[in-house]
């Protein structure tokens, strides 16, 4: 009787938890709708944004009422080519859930200079998150194949490694991981991580950490659809190096989950690397150096 009592006031204690966390996410975060465009460059040739998450770049659906497409429109309409279909050179993509660094080209050379650097892989993309748990080892190379779960390509495009039995048409991906941090989130281990894909399937860095066992934060599909408490995923493109013969680039941002953030519930407990220079040298291929 007193053992089912105490279960019963802890499960009332968690589900007031859960709400009070929900609400000061709703005070302190904007609707995608809301949110502002951060420029980050602006040239001739290119414009580079830090896009917010939960936004989608572009859509034929009529539905959609918040994409980047229709906050470039409405914030750079002098900018909007009415002979594309989604009126700019959108040279790369980033999904959905994801935030950060995202390049649009501002005339056809750049984007074709811009997009062959992407196909034959001269780019440089170093992404920031939060993922469950402690990872252990301090660098990791992760060279899972990556395909289509057969059973998801209708509904959430749901990706999987090339040991899952549903995996359709598997290709080669390859990523690097570098501990920063390990620490506490919303009472649980996580770690900050600085991710580098080499390749570039569909949800790669998604995949990647959910096969090791390590889901990103707040990653709804690659949880199962159990991880429904945080306000967001939490990851964020954080660093593109666009080589190119017109203008190269190099753009970051600033840390989107820094330890004093309120919201994210992030505590660190242990710095492995500082988020300075030498993270991105470690992440560098050893034929780069």
């Amino acid at each position: 009787m007193i053992l089912n009592c105490f279960r019963i006031l802890c499960h009332i204690w968690w589900r007031l938890v859960t709400y009070c966390f929900q609400i000061c996410c709703t005070q302190n975060y904007l609707i995608p709708s809301e949110k502002e465009v951060e420029i980050l460059h602006r040239s001739q040739n290119f414009l580079v944004l830090n896009k917010g998450y939960d936004i989608v770049i572009n859509s034929d659906d009529p539905k959609v009422k918040v994409s980047l497409q229709l906050q470039l429109r409405k914030l750079f309409p002098d900018l909007a080519n009415p002979n594309l279909h989604h009126d700019f050179y959108f040279v790369h993509r980033l999904d959905y859930a994801t935030s950060g660094v995202i390049c649009i080209a501002l005339h056809k050379k750049a984007c074709s200079i811009a997009t062959s650097a992407f196909r034959e892989r001269k780019t440089q993309k170093y992404y920031l998150a939060l993922v469950r748990g402690h990872v252990a080892h301090e660098l990791l190379d992760i060279n899972d194949s990556i395909g289509e779960d057969k059973y998801e390509i209708e509904g959430s495009h749901r990706m999987c490694t090339e040991s899952n039995p549903n995996c359709t048409s598997p290709r080669s991906a390859h990523t690097r991981l570098l501990v920063l941090q390990r620490g506490i989130y919303a009472l649980y281990p996580a770690t900050k991580v600085l991710l580098r894909p080499i390749t570039g399937r569909r949800h790669q860095l998604r995949v990647h950490c959910a096969n090791m066992g390590h889901t990103i934060v707040g990653d709804y599909t690659y949880s199962n659809r159990k991880d429904t408490l945080p306000y967001r995923t939490f990851l964020h493109s954080f660093r593109l190096v666009l080589p190119n013969p017109i203008e190269s680039l190099d753009v970051q941002t600033l840390d989107p989950f820094p330890n004093d953030d309120d919201c994210s519930k992030w505590m660190v407990v242990e710095t492995v690397n500082p988020l300075d220079y030498n993270v991105f040298k470690k992440l560098d291929l050893q034929d780069e150096l």
